[in-house]
């Protein structure tokens, strides 16, 4: 879902939404940290994670339990075709509070 920072710039024509809302599971969000699969992938019974998908499989699995990685909605500024300006933003229980926290100080 595309989004405007500042609510108030919809109605402008010339303006694009500037934040993308989004879910990720558990796993996704695992899945995106490359600091963690790293220092995952160095245990030795993870060694194969990066040729074998039930050794990646139980890596995330590990990482979700150890960390207490949780999936949910999430958000990002980013124009529409383009890449994000950062990382992902969250995770938020339900989609209304994600665009809340992405529109909060905006004026």
């Amino acid at each position: 879902m595309q989004a405007y920072s500042d609510p108030s710039r919809a109605s402008d024509p010339h303006a694009l939404p500037d934040v993308e809302i989004f879910e990720l599971t558990a796993e996704e969000v695992a899945a995106s940290d490359e600091g963690l699969i790293y220092e995952y992938s160095k245990r030795h019974e993870f060694r194969l994670c990066f040729m074998n998908n039930r050794a990646r499989e139980e890596m995330l699995a590990a990482m979700i339990a150890e960390e207490g990685i949780t999936g949910g909605w999430f958000w990002w500024s980013c124009f529409p075709g383009c890449l994000p300006d950062g990382p992902p933003i969250g995770p938020f229980t339900t989609r209304a509070e994600a665009l809340a926290d992405a529109q909060e100080g905006a004026e």
